[in-house]
Order: structure tokens, then sequence, then C-alpha cells
């Protein structure tokens, strides 16, 4: 069971935390708590493919009982908004807002239960930039500052010798945009590159012209480093454990489909990246983009340790204490009674 925590007032959430994200549904009661569904966060990108497949395929619904209500949010820090408003109970969600969750609680608002997707992020550029030095002067964008991959790109900038400020100054402009107006403002010169998720970063290669010029896997040992992991509101987990019990059984059951069925799980991808967008993605971008990315629950803690350092020194975080971020009992418990390996907070 998930340790006894304590119950922060909706009040001072709300004040930590002003304004929800983009919600497509919301409202209700815990399960325990009362009747109504859980609430369910995510992004509409490839490393959320956990999300997407299992909402897709009604696995989640299989052992929720009943069909989780959603909510799509661009990055991170919406999502943190969202998540201590109480719009939503848990959500997928990258590394970095999850520290800046676990700080401004003071440890705590969340708890980081299960791993989901690493890898599949990168820098894509211009065909006339041949270097990292080639940037200076140039703009590239993120999701939104402080999310992952802002986090990412400055702290690479900064390892090569470069300036890319917070408030816009420096050796290169950083433009934080919604994911979605990437491929646009990339295709009319307003931004000369951009570190993005996939499916955005094979979206720029094959659709907009671009080339890669990191791959982000390539800066972390072995190539493995946590892009999307599932968090908890510290409140909801403590007053609905067999809930969040029965949401990473769902999450594990899917992270083994989708490894054991590539091809199906392409098919609901873009089944709900379609209901969401609009429009299809190619099948040569799913290709491209499932290729690069690692879907584990395994939530490859020892990334999410450097990727704190990595905020602290370009100024996007104050030094944290994160022990106790984690709490995988139950994912262990989880993984243990189905003859899996289990997985370490370290």
């Amino acid at each position: 069971m998930l340790r006894t925590l304590k119950r922060r007032t909706a009040a001072v959430a709300l004040l930590l935390f002003a304004g929800a994200g983009t919600l497509t549904a919301c409202g209700g009661d815990s399960e325990e708590g009362g009747s109504g569904q859980l609430k369910l966060g995510f992004f509409p990108n490839i490393t959320h493919a956990t999300a997407l497949v299992g909402v897709d395929r009604g696995i989640f619904a299989k052992h929720l009982g009943t069909a989780p209500q959603t909510a799509t949010f661009n990055a991170g820090p919406s999502a943190v908004e969202a998540l201590f408003a109480k719009g939503v109970d848990a959500t997928f969600i990258g590394p970095n807002p999850a520290i800046n969750a676990w700080a401004k609680s003071k440890g705590q608002g969340i708890r980081i239960i299960s791993g989901a997707a690493s890898g599949g992020a990168a820098l894509v550029v211009k065909p006339e930039i041949k270097s990292v030095q080639d940037l200076k002067g140039k703009k590239i964008a993120t999701p939104q500052l402080g999310n992952t991959q802002d986090v990412a790109a400055r702290s690479y900038l900064k390892s090569q010798g470069l300036t890319a400020n917070k408030d816009g100054s420096g050796d290169v402009k950083i433009v934080p945009q919604e994911n979605s107006q990437t491929i646009e403002t990339f295709e009319q010169g307003t931004i000369d590159g951009a570190w993005v998720p996939e499916p955005f970063a094979s979206r720029l290669i094959l659709e907009a012209g671009g080339k890669k010029l990191v791959d982000e896997k390539d800066l972390w040992p072995g190539g493995k480093f946590v892009v999307t992991h599932l968090i908890v509101r510290a409140d909801f987990a403590e007053e609905n454990p067999e809930t969040v019990r029965k949401l990473i059984a769902a999450t594990v059951e899917v992270t083994d489909f989708i490894n054991a069925n590539p091809e199906e799980a392409k098919k609901s991808v873009n089944n709900q990246l379609t209901r969401l967008s609009g429009k299809p993605i190619s099948g040569e971008v799913l290709d491209a983009a499932f290729q690069n990315i690692t879907f584990t629950t395994d939530p490859v803690a020892s990334s999410l340790l450097t990727g704190a350092k990595n905020a602290e020194a370009v100024g996007l975080l104050e030094p944290v204490d994160l022990n106790g971020i984690y709490d995988l009992t139950l994912l262990n418990e989880v993984l243990k009674a189905a003859g899996k390996e289990q997985v370490q907070a370290k």
C-alpha cells in the first residue's frame, strides 16, 4: 500500500498551481470516495503511447471497471496545474515537471508510481545547420518553459558553451510553443530548429525537411532516459489505493501489449491522435517514432536525478531533495505477481 501521506487542502494546491490545462473531460469523485471515474491526463504524443493505447483498446476501462475521464495537455507544466487543481487524479508526464511539482508542494503533492517510456526526443534543425555552434544567433522551439525537452535543450546548449536564458536572451533564443505549431513555424522559417518529443521530431524530418542534430538518447548512459512516467496526486493515492493499483496493473498490461504487438499499437495510437487532432499520422512517421522509443514500466530513476541537476544548472529549479518522490511499492507488487523483474527508485 502507498505510504501514509500528509494531506494538503485544495485551497493550498490551487494557490500553488492556479489554472488548469486544456481538459477534454473533467469532474467526478474518486471511485473509493464516491461515485465517478478516475481522471487521467496525458499528451497527444507518441511518447505517451501507453496512455493512447490503453484508452483506445479499453485496457484502462477493463482494470478500473469504467473508462477513465481523460484530459490532454501540450506539456508537463499545464498537466501539473490541472493535477493540483484536481482536474486530473493521475497523469502521464515527463520528469522535469514532476520534479517541479514535488519541489513546489514540498514533497507532499505527487508520487511517481510507474515508468512509461524511454527515449523519443531530439533536436531537429534546418539542413544548413551543420553543428551546434551554428545555432548561435538562431531560434529553436521547445514545448513549454521548464518542460522536459526545454530543460534538455538548455542543458545541452550550456554543455556546448552556448547560453540560452529563460528570458529569451543569450547565444540561442529558445521559443516555447505548442508542439502543434512547431511544424508550421519551422516550415515558415520562424524557428531554425526544435527540441521536441515524438512524433514531432520525426514529422519535422519527414514532412518539413529538417535533420536530426542531436538524438537525446545519445546523451544518456546506455541510451536510456525517462521521457514519460506516471504520477498520481498524493492525496488521491492515499484515499484510493485500490484504484491506483488497478491503474498500475493496466499500465503494465498496456506496456506488454505495445511491446508484443507494435503494429496493433501503432493503429491504436493513430486512432487516438486522429480523434484528438482531426487527422492521422503517416505510417512513415509512426514507424520512425516507434523506433526511437522504448516502452517500459521502469522509470529509469537515475535519469530523473540527473535531470534535476540539469534543471538546477540552467536556473529552472532550486536545489531540492527528491528522496521519496518515487513510490514503486504497488508497481513492484504487480510486477512480482506477474513474474516480472521488479524496478528500483534509484
